[in-house]
């Protein structure tokens, strides 16, 4: 099995490379759906999220209230680094469980792990290979704006709480340029799926008795 770590900061484009990969045929595992079901309704890490911050994070309907909780959290690193604490160890396990379950169905599975805090989380030597999708940081801030109707400081705040480029730049072993298309970006990562799987047949020829 393959072990790859996907990340990038929010609005680089890692969604569209996660996309292409799972259409190239690896198996997805996002850590922001496993966040989500880490605090769904009626779960304990949705209880704990309460009982830290306060019944105002949460709606009318008794759901996290995301807005509510990011203004917070991106307000203030030691409120984050709390939510963290409740959140990550749920995702991580998780996350095992669905490799589990790929594994046990395909031995030779490509597992791509789509963290947006790899870098943040200390999870870059996990993997057999690190892959960041990137676009300048001033551009990231833009499409927050433009595309999903952020407020500039919001999304200056949600690019500020992320890892700097240059650190996530730093554990890369393939760098995918995120400040194109997503035409571009895909044919970025259908050139790496085939580089990827010429290696894993070069590995497999050369264990063979």
């Amino acid at each position: 099995m393959q072990r790859i770590g996907l990340t990038g900061g929010i609005a680089a484009g890692k969604s569209v490379a996660a996309r292409r990969f799972a259409e190239r045929g690896a198996v997805v595992v996002d850590a922001d759906v496993l966040a989500r079901q880490a605090v769904a309704p009626g779960s304990a890490g949705l209880d704990e999220v309460v009982a830290e911050f306060g019944p105002g994070v949460l709606d009318a309907a008794g759901d996290l209230d995301r807005a509510a909780l990011g203004r917070i959290v991106f307000a203030d690193a030691g409120a984050r680094a709390r939510l963290d604490a409740i959140v990550h160890p749920v995702v991580r396990r998780l996350a095992a469980e669905q490799e589990a379950a790929a594994a046990a169905l395909d031995p030779g599975a490509v597992v791509v792990h789509d963290i947006p805090l790899l870098v943040e989380t200390g999870q870059a030597e996990d993997f057999h290979v690190v892959v960041v999708v990137h676009a300048p940081a001033g551009l990231r801030v833009e499409r927050l704006v433009r595309l999903r109707g952020m407020d500039r400081a919001d999304a200056l705040a949600r690019v500020a709480a992320q890892a700097r480029d240059e650190a996530r730049l730093a554990v890369a072993d393939v760098v995918l340029d995120g400040a194109g298309s997503d035409a571009d970006l895909e044919r970025q990562v259908d050139a790496l799926w085939e580089r990827l799987a010429v290696e894993r047949a070069d590995e497999r020829a050369a264990d063979a008795p």
